[in-house]
């Protein structure tokens, strides 16, 4: 994950925060976005076309749990409810 990517993917869990915790996954912005494509080919991200949307626009991308695993600083934890297979 490059720096950038990282720094997206932070934004995407709603990072950082007083609790040091993730509170969302997701993020929306164009399909071909270059940095949330190359998540999507490593693993590390999930997408959902703008079409099949309820409310059009731009895609909505989301982090798999290796991803948001990767996002994540010393210290952090991912929020349960997003990422159930993970202990609170």
């Amino acid at each position: 994950m490059t720096p950038e990517q990282k720094e997206l993917a932070r934004h995407a869990l709603g990072l950082p925060n007083n609790s040091r915790r993730s509170y969302r996954n997701r993020f929306v912005t164009e399909e071909d976005n270059p940095e949330w494509s190359a998540l999507v080919k490593a693993g590390h991200a999930k997408m959902r076309a703008a079409k099949t949307l309820p409310f059009g626009g731009s895609a909505m991308f989301w982090l798999t749990l290796e991803g948001a695993k990767l996002a994540l600083n010393k210290g952090e934890k991912l929020c349960p409810e997003d990422f159930p297979q993970v202990p609170a």
